[in-house]
């Protein structure tokens, strides 16, 4: 390390770095994590929900260590050095009198400390923002061409990380508009772009699935205000817990500075994310860690506006050994459930796997609808999993990658919850949550989840219940499929995409046709069935929106077709 960073400094690093590490080694994972361990069994350029870094980190750690650590190593490795970094962007000549209060400033960031020792996208997307933001500063003092190259660089490892990256670059740019003047600026781009090519092709090759989900396919509900908005105003207290009287009073408190285009950034950027996300609490509900790289220029502003002010410091200190003390304790309890009488889900995880491998053996599973469930299983018993997704849920990574043709045409045990099914052998397993899981076996499973429908339409369609409507199936399997391994049906949604009720269909096959050929696209005609919207809540109303699906082998129907608009 740099002699720039005081012996105490350093100790203080390294109990972090083992602190964390022992955690990240102790602790079950939890079933995000396990999720984007799934990721990084196959690393591509990119992945349903999320851009690929988390999934490459993961796969870097898993060539140091063995179990939770294998995941978790990395992760570890950015957010010690995040806060090595961090340090290195405050400016102040008076900073080395107050490490104390450093450390307990930015392990007061809660979100910030839990990301220390879990590993998700949010990680990555922490550390880069800082690293972006120390090269940033560095350019701002002298512009080099070696300096764009840097910048642009980090802006792709940015957007590698998490889609929301591309706030911290955008308001970073509004706070600095005489970029765009700026030769240096737009190489930096050109990098960047040129950098994150691949996964931009990975996207267009996919049809973009990641963003039409994220932006058209997803369902909402009508607007609430103590869900929505006020839930994000609880949220932007969350993010700083007790200490959060003093992030705002810093910020509120902070000057627009004209000279300083560092400092301005770090204003635009928080202002700008609590303002961008103010906004879609009118439209949704917003979740803690979408806001949660305002933290970053947050922190830059509160410690060095604490600097000057000693009474608000004293304050800032006291609370901030009582926010440590607490996380503290929780972090304890995360590893030791005993030490607090609730359930988290991380807890009992291995175990419940265990109990379920005792029971099905070697067979490999299929959980319908749990794309938590079913990563969780195959990390602790090391088995195939598949989370088959039909349309009572939502499609994942599970839609698009090959975990369905590990398992198809194999023995199964089938892990589908509440849904009753009489069965010789039937499974069941309690979590130590309280959540059942009930299933069953299948012999020879089958099914064709990557059936894609598309509806023949130049845009919104009327709604005229009986009117013949056209629509094409491809498939992208390497076998034939029967037509009469398939059943067909219509979901009706209201308008914020949320399903109103789904309506079995006879569809009309071209003459001949009794199978769809591998890599096949064949056009089928039905008649849009009539909506009864019954529930109160939809009562009188018609539907927004349709999507025709597939149901094979008995099987609930899927989540085959894009949603459709009706008028």
């Amino acid at each position: 390390m740099p002699s720039t960073f005081s012996k105490r400094f350093l100790l203080y690093l390294g109990l972090l770095l083992g602190i964390n590490l022992i955690q990240a080694g102790l602790m079950d994972l939890i079933y995000d994590e396990a999720y984007y361990w799934h990721y990084a069994q196959t690393l591509d350029w990119g992945y349903f929900d999320h851009p690929p870094m988390v999934a490459l980190m993961i796969k870097i750690s898993s060539f140091f260590f063995g179990g939770e650590l294998g995941v978790r190593f990395i992760g570890v490795l950015m957010g010690v050095l995040g806060y090595a970094l961090l340090w290195k962007l405050i400016s102040h000549p008076e900073k080395e009198k107050y490490i104390n209060l450093y450390f307990l400033l930015g392990l007061g960031l809660t979100l910030v400390h839990a990301y220390g020792f879990f590993t998700l996208p949010d990680t990555p997307l922490l550390f880069f923002t800082i690293v972006f933001l120390l090269v940033y500063k560095s350019f701002l003092q002298k512009a080099t061409w070696l300096k764009a190259l840097a910048m642009g660089l980090v802006m792709a490892a940015l957007m590698y990380s998490k889609y929301h990256a591309v706030l911290v670059i955008l308001f970073t740019l509004a706070s600095n508009l005489s970029l765009l003047r700026n030769k240096y600026a737009w190489f930096a781009v050109f990098i960047s772009l040129l950098a994150y090519a691949p996964h931009l092709w990975w996207l267009y090759s996919q049809e973009f699935v990641s963003i039409e989900y994220h932006l058209f396919e997803r369902p909402n509900r009508a607007y609430e205000f103590a869900d929505f908005t006020l839930g994000y105003l609880v949220n932007l207290v969350a993010l700083f817990g007790l200490l959060f009287p003093f992030f705002y009073a810093a910020l509120f408190k902070q000057k627009l500075p004209k000279g300083d285009r560092f400092n301005r950034a770090m204003v635009f950027l928080s202002y700008g994310i609590i303002l961008f996300f103010f906004l879609s609490s009118l439209n949704r509900r917003v979740q803690t860690q979408w806001m949660i790289v305002m933290s970053i220029p947050m922190f830059i502003i509160t410690f060095q506006w604490l600097l000057a002010k000693s009474n608000w410091r004293k304050w800032a200190m006291r609370l901030g050994m009582v926010q440590l003390v607490l996380l503290g304790y929780a972090r304890l309890w995360l590893v030791f459930p005993v030490l607090l009488p609730l359930h988290y889900e991380a807890h009992g995880n291995e175990q419940w796997v265990n109990d379920l491998k005792e029971q099905v053996g070697d067979k490999g599973v299929v959980f319908e609808n749990s794309y938590r469930d079913a990563p969780m299983y195959a990390f602790y018993s090391g088995a195939n999993t598949f989370s088959l997704n039909n349309l009572m849920y939502r499609r994942n990574q599970y839609s698009i990658d090959g975990s369905e043709a590990k398992l198809q045409h194999k023995d199964v045990a089938y892990l589908h919850g509440n849904w009753n099914k009489k069965a010789d052998k039937p499974i069941h397993i309690t979590k130590s949550s309280g959540k059942e899981l009930k299933g069953h076996y299948i012999d020879n499973f089958e099914s064709y989840r990557k059936l894609r429908t598309y509806v023949v339409t130049e845009g919104t369609l009327p709604y005229n219940p009986g009117e013949e409507i056209t629509f094409s199936i491809s498939n992208p399997y390497s076998e034939s499929i029967p037509l009469n391994k398939l059943r067909f049906g219509i979901s009706y949604q209201n308008q914020f995409k949320q399903i109103c009720e789904n309506h079995g269909i006879t569809v009309s096959a071209p003459e001949g046709i009794d199978s769809l050929k591998p890599g096949e696209t064949i056009g089928f005609r039905a008649q849009l069935p009539l909506a009864q919207m019954k529930n109160e809540k939809y009562k009188k109303k018609k539907p927004s929106y349709f999507k025709v699906l597939i149901s094979e082998n008995g099987l609930l129907l899927g989540l085959n077709g894009n949603n459709v608009p009706l008028h």
